[in-house]
Order: C-alpha cells, then sequence, then structure tokens
C-alpha cells in the first residue's frame, strides 16, 4: 500500500466523526459532505508525515472549513430564522438504529444554534459535542483561550433553553402514531389532546411551491387549537406519512412515489407534543437520503 492509499484509509477511518462534527456546525447534509469532501482535499494536498493526531488535524480542518462558511451565509440571513428548518437525518425505526443514534443531535436544538454567532457555534460543538480543548478552538477562531471559552459560555446559555424530549423512545413512538392516526381521522379532539396548549410548530417550506401539499407557505404557529386546524388542512397526505427516527428519535417523513416530500420532527414532554418542526423545501429535500 502506497502512501496515498494509507492517507485514503485513514481518511476513512475519520469520515463518519467528520461528518458528524461538519453537521452539527452547519445543520445541512449536502454542506456537511462538501466539507468533509473539501477537508480530503485539503489533505491529499499536504504534507502530514509530522501530524501525531491525524483525527485532531482533520477535525481541525473540517472547522475551519465550517466556519467559513457559517460566515458566508449572507443570503440566510437575510430570511427569517424563526421559520427555518435545518436538514434532518433519516433512519429507519427498529431496535438497532435507536442504539446507533442514541447521541443523535435532535432538530429542535439545530434550530437553537442556527440563532449562534459563526464562533458561538463552532465554540460550542467543538467543546461540549466533542470535548475539543479552547486551546485547540482558539487557534481556528484566532481568538485567546478565554476568549474563546466566553464564547461557549455564551452558547451554552442559549442553548440550555432548546426544548428537549423527556428520552423516552417507546412513549415517544406512541405519540407520534396516535398523532397520525387522529390526523388521518381528520377529527379535532384527539389531536388536541395530543398537544401541550404551548405547542409551538415551525414549518420551512423554503421558496418553491410543494407539488403535492398545497402552496408552500413557511410559517410559525403558537398554540394548540392553531397547530390542529394547521395539521387537519394537510390530513390529505396521511396516506403517504409514516413514521422513522428523525434525528434519532420517532418523527414522520412523508413519501409520495419514493419522493421525500416531507419531515416532521416532534419533541414529546410527558406525553404531550411541546414542538413541532417541519421541513417541507422540495430543493432542499432532494438530498436528504430515505432509509432503505
Amino acid at each position: 500500500m502506497d502512501d496515498h492509499e494509507q492517507l485514503a484509509r485513514q481518511f476513512e477511518q475519520n469520515r463518519a466523526h467528520l461528518r458528524a462534527v461538519a453537521y452539527r456546525m452547519l445543520g445541512s447534509v449536502a454542506e456537511a459532505e462538501d466539507a468533509v469532501q473539501e477537508a480530503w482535499l485539503r489533505l491529499s494536498r499536504s504534507d502530514v508525515s509530522d501530524v501525531g493526531n491525524l483525527a485532531g488535524w482533520l477535525t481541525t480542518v473540517v472547522s475551519r472549513v465550517c466556519l467559513d462558511l457559517l460566515r458566508s451565509r449572507k443570503s440566510r440571513r437575510e430570511d427569517s430564522l424563526d421559520t427555518f428548518v435545518p436538514d434532518p437525518i433519516i433512519t429507519e425505526l427498529g431496535p438497532e438504529e435507536e442504539a446507533v443514534h442514541a447521541d443523535a443531535i435532535g432538530l429542535a436544538l439545530l434550530v437553537v444554534l442556527e440563532t449562534l454567532s459563526p464562533a458561538e457555534r463552532l465554540a460550542f460543538v467543538l467543546h461540549d459535542m466533542f470535548g475539543v480543548g479552547f486551546d485547540e478552538i482558539a487557534t481556528i477562531v484566532d481568538k485567546s483561550p478565554a476568549a474563546t471559552r466566553q464564547l461557549a459560555s455564551r452558547a451554552r446559555r442559549r442553548v440550555q433553553g432548546a426544548p428537549a424530549g423527556d428520552g423516552d423512545m417507546t412513549r415517544q413512538k406512541k405519540v407520534v402514531e396516535a398523532f397520525l392516526a387522529a390526523s388521518r381521522s381528520g377529527e379535532f379532539e384527539p389531536l388536541l389532546e395530543l398537544l401541550d396548549p404551548d405547542v409551538l410548530l415551525r414549518a420551512d417550506a423554503g421558496a418553491a411551491s410543494a407539488d403535492f401539499a398545497g402552496p408552500a407557505v413557511s410559517k410559525l404557529v403558537r398554540g394548540a387549537k392553531a397547530v390542529v386546524e394547521q395539521a387537519l388542512l394537510f390530513s390529505r397526505m396521511a396516506p403517504y406519512n409514516r413514521v422513522a427516527l428523525v434525528n434519532g428519535v420517532p418523527g414522520v417523513i412523508t413519501v409520495v412515489n419514493d419522493r421525500l416530500v416531507g419531515v416532521m420532527a416532534v419533541v414529546v414532554n410527558d406525553g404531550k407534543i411541546t414542538q413541532i418542526d417541519i421541513l417541507a423545501d422540495l430543493e432542499r429535500l432532494e438530498v436528504i437520503p430515505l432509509p432503505a
């Protein structure tokens, strides 16, 4: 095996970790893959013979690429973050997948990460999620370790307010299945019973219109009655809905003719849905891999 093949093999051993870092940084499946690919290109052009920790070197490279991407997101910053939903990760619902994705980052948390500054997000993700030291992070954001620690601290305070489910996968699955059953029947009261009175629904339909679900309208809806009314509007899509793991917890995907046209992530606490995040942007859904 020559040096290039050995380098490629080592990179592949780190690919899953690098993808996880990039996805948490960017909240975008496509951009995360681009960042990982850029890391490989830089590795293939670099002399790393004196690098003692290749995984750390690659993490730094991916982090720098992600930081540049976050800073260049002028178009997204012009959009309303109130209705922006990051890309979901979808897997089949089953015991093995539940175990593999038990530490997955929830979509509701990614929504909050979108509100952080690029440097805050990088500091929080690297330190709090991957255990990277502040000295190392400081070299990436070009600040002192003390200033970097402050960045992570500010981000942590924001993130602490992120909606989080109670962690009961079985209960969440039952609630999601009950939600689907009630929406199929078009019954108001059963749906209302499943929702917390202060439930928040965030729908991101992007700029394009939805071919299957009517006009695509991004919206933020608060309150159980208002959310039920929105759910009943799309009850005709019920035959195409099924339960799947969305970022590691039970949610709903809508598939028509093998085409993903909607993803719904939910936060469940004490048997009630407290938050619903829906991505119905067909352009972005095109690049989201469906489970086999």
